[in-house]
């Protein structure tokens, strides 16, 4: 056997493995509840495994910049998948697949019903051991959230209670758990089972805050099967589960 064959054989064994993983998706942690249905949607004519990995939109960002193989960002805005673009790093500029909502929670045994009237929300952060954001700089509802408190001209009297949380996942966990008392995150997750155990919420109104365009964009070199889960997720079937989660279509 000459020196080729043998480079590619060596070749074909070496590249094999990696040819059979699972396509990784990298997802915002507020669109867990949603994107858990559509898979399972979509799974349902296509059999094709996807590895769904769940952060903030923020510190994919940089993973992917720093060469991650993911194969889909679905990001909670669209600064970020633009971004990348714009870096050469994607197949085109995606699509905005949904629009966010606002959403604050309170621990139950707190005993305050969520408002956002002014009276009361002042009580209710005095009352506060702990208000719970996701860091601004990282994850798009963590910004939205200081947007609201700006505007309704509390910042100022919450910024020491402020706990940052890697994710709007984990700002969510800090409130159902007790460890702060109030807290900031996607309605989608304020809707889900578990945060009902624990927490009541109430809807931020849209217009306290920027629209959180959430858009998603196909990496480079995606193989088809991420591309027809691509294209899934604009289908009819894919915005009735995200309405059903809270998000409005963009």
């Amino acid at each position: 056997m000459n020196r080729l064959k043998i480079y590619a054989l060596l070749l074909f064994f070496l590249c094999a493995p990696a040819l059979g993983q699972t396509p990784t998706i990298a997802v915002a942690t507020n669109m867990k509840p949603a994107i858990e249905e559509i898979y399972t949607a979509f799974r349902a004519g296509n059999k094709s495994e996807l590895k769904m990995v769940y952060g903030s939109s923020g510190n994919f960002f940089a993973q992917i910049r720093n060469g991650a193989p993911f194969s889909l960002f679905v990001s909670a805005d669209e600064q970020y998948p633009l971004e990348l673009a714009s870096a050469g790093l994607t197949q085109g500029n995606g699509k905005t697949y949904a629009i966010g909502r606002l959403a604050m929670i309170v621990n139950k045994k707190i005993g305050f019903k969520p408002t956002i009237a002014t009276p009361e929300l002042k009580k209710l952060f005095s009352e506060a051991n702990k208000i719970s954001i996701a860091k601004p700089e990282l994850a798009p509802y963590g910004k939205a959230s200081i947007q609201f408190l700006t505007k309704v001209e509390l910042l100022d009297q919450v910024r020491e209670k402020l706990v940052y949380a890697e994710n709007i996942s984990i700002a969510t966990v800090f409130v159902a758990s007790g460890s702060a008392s109030v807290g900031f995150t996607a309605l989608s997750l304020a809707m889900s089972p578990e945060a009902a155990k624990t927490t009541n919420f109430v809807v931020i109104p849209d217009h306290l805050y920027e629209p959180i365009k959430q858009r998603m964009v196909l990496l480079k070199n995606a193989p088809p099967v991420v591309l027809e889960f691509y294209e899934f997720m604009q289908s009819s079937k894919a915005k009735e589960i995200l309405k059903a989660n809270g998000y409005n279509s963009p």
